[in-house]
């Protein structure tokens, strides 16, 4: 194998590394949690609007928290989950 070969393959693992370091810090953001609490309230209250429920964008708050508590706990679980099950 080569210098040259080596620098390069050294390059795309240094890529990928900050490629997945990206994505971890997007995962866990708090924009990302605001963005998807927005989009889930909206998409439920229309969807409430569409079959004629009564207060739509009151009754879209409730699920919406629960959907927001479900991906808080989320990590607690992985963590329990990585050192019990994940084995590598």
């Amino acid at each position: 194998m080569d210098f040259e070969k080596l620098e390069k393959d050294l390059e795309e693992i240094k890529n990928r590394n900050e490629q997945v370091e990206s994505d971890k810090a997007w995962e866990t953001s708090h924009m990302r949690r605001i963005l998807l609490m927005i989009f889930t309230y909206l998409i439920l209250s229309l969807y409430m609007m569409a079959i004629d429920i009564s207060r739509p964008w009151l009754n879209s708050i409730v699920p919406t928290v629960g959907f927001l508590l479900s991906t808080l706990s989320l990590p607690f679980f992985r963590n329990i989950w990585q050192k019990r099950f994940y084995k590598k």
